[in-house]
């Protein structure tokens, strides 16, 4: 096992040494780029096409799952990485063997090198890890192999975001010269309702105990980011000491917004107590910056009808989350005490941030003035990204289905439903929510592989499986 393991390794190595000989060795073949453009004329070729599916089905659906699949330690975690990486393998050769459309040097290129040493280290520790090398100086440096083989792990789908993201601007020549600024703009933007999206399905189906445990309400945590943003924004829409442009003042009064309800928002979050509480602040500053983004000033009509239903998304992403603390939740944290059935108006608010982030990553100026070049609709084209945001939402949901069905089993709900009198069951003792005392046994289940489980109890029908603790 152990000569497997080192014969692993050295291949990992071997790999990563072919390449970065491979990388260095390409030729970026650029004689047909005019010149002042990124990108040729050449339409793309079947391999590059190749390489974009094998890649997405690699980096976007494979690597995710494999994640989740580790987190549970479930025994197709192995296999399902293995699958990935052999074809993000196979996928950055094609990278370097399409024909058809050249491309001038950028950054997604130049961001390979790094995601494929992440790759390379993460299997390389993942290799470690399946050894059992515990004797000596393995026994001290295996809980960092550990916690770094979690961290990576976790980190991939993030540079995977980009990574696209880098993508899709490099096929289209984009995001150049003077568009660079507003580019970065909308996808840092966009990306962010996104993420702010995924997070609140998270939250949503899977983190309500951990919500409770904080001792804060959801509202300190996002009024605390909003405060943040904002003043970010607030000194770095405008050059300070220079002109102000016609849009400057809109998005520096943006930032100034924000973090003036962020404040209130964090104050709100505590009754006099000290408890938790529940507040609208968050839901009313998107609802706000949906307002100012649908009324922001565009040179294209095609822009203009964009930007338009991004912000009135934007809005109602920021009404739903109003209609549901207040009138759906009533100041409550979840439906249920476990928070494992959200009613189904509260997927309302992540989707329609989802479709808000897809909106204005859609909306950059070069997009749109391709559209309008090609007498695209707005409505046609708005259909093609809420169904993005639909399919993204699925797989997220996907994703926490299969963290909470593995990770919890199916919940037993008579510490809730039995009868009790000021916490206490009728035997007497102290109640004990059983889901909470599974939850801290859960904290640290990231930082363990699935083969440090050997001596778990095997689950019992009916019982939910309680992960080791560290």
């Amino acid at each position: 096992m152990v000569e497997w393991g080192k014969a692993r390794t050295a291949a990992s190595v071997a790999l990563l040494s072919i390449l970065v000989q491979t990388a260095q060795a390409h030729e970026h073949h650029m004689d047909k780029i005019e010149e002042g453009h990124a990108i040729s004329d050449d339409p793309i070729d079947s391999i590059l096409w190749t390489h974009i599916l094998i890649q997405v089905l690699a980096w976007g659906i494979l690597f995710p799952t494999g994640m989740v699949l580790g987190i549970i330690r479930s025994k197709w975690h192995v296999p399902v990485q293995t699958t990935g990486s052999v074809l993000a393998v196979i996928g950055y050769f094609l990278g370097h063997k399409h024909k058809g459309r050249q491309f001038a040097p950028n950054i997604h290129s130049k961001f390979v090198p790094a995601i494929m040493l992440m790759l390379i280290v993460q299997v390389a520790l993942g290799v470690y890890l399946k050894l059992h090398l515990e004797r000596g100086i393995n026994g001290k440096i295996r809980r960092y192999v550990v916690v770094g083989h979690g961290v990576i792990g976790k980190a991939l789908p993030i540079v995977t975001w980009v990574q696209f993201l880098f993508g899709g601007i490099t096929a289209m020549g984009f995001c150049r010269a003077d568009h660079t600024g507003q580019c970065l703009a909308h996808f840092i933007m966009g990306s962010a309702f996104i993420a702010y999206g995924i997070l609140l399905t998270i939250l949503l189906l899977v983190g309500q105990l951990w919500i409770r445990r904080t001792g804060r309400s959801q509202e300190f945590f996002d009024s605390l980011v909003i405060a943040a943003w904002g003043c970010v924004n607030t000194f770095t829409e405008h050059r300070w000491g220079g002109p102000w442009a016609h849009n400057d003042l809109q998005h520096t009064s943006m930032g100034i917004v924000w973090w003036c309800a962020g404040l209130v928002g964090i104050w709100l979050s505590r009754k006099r107590d000290g408890r938790p509480k529940r507040n609208l602040i968050p839901g009313i500053v998107i609802l706000l910056t949906g307002y100012a983004m649908s009324a922001h000033p565009q040179s294209l009509p095609l822009s203009t009808m964009v930007h338009s239903v991004f912000g009135y998304t934007l809005m109602a992403a920021g009404l739903t989350r109003i209609i549901e603390i207040a009138f759906v939740l009533r100041d409550r944290n979840a439906t249920s005490d476990d928070g494992s059935d959200p009613n189904s108006f509260q997927y309302l608010t992540p989707f329609l941030l989802y479709a808000s982030g897809f909106l204005f990553m859609g909306a950059t100026e070069e997009q749109m003035q391709l559209l309008s070049d090609a007498n695209v609709t707005h409505v046609s084209y708005v259909l093609i990204l809420y169904s993005i945001a639909f399919l993204l939402f699925l797989f997220v949901n996907m994703l926490l289905h299969l963290y909470a069905v593995h990770a919890w089993g199916e919940n037993i709900k008579s510490d809730a439903e039995a009868p009790r009198a000021n916490g206490h069951f009728p035997n007497g003792h102290a109640r004990t929510n059983s889901r909470i005392r599974d939850a801290e046994e859960f904290e640290l289940e990231g930082l363990i592989t699935d083969d440090e489980d050997g001596d778990a109890e095997t689950p019992v029908e009916g019982k939910a499986r309680r992960p080791l603790a560290a």
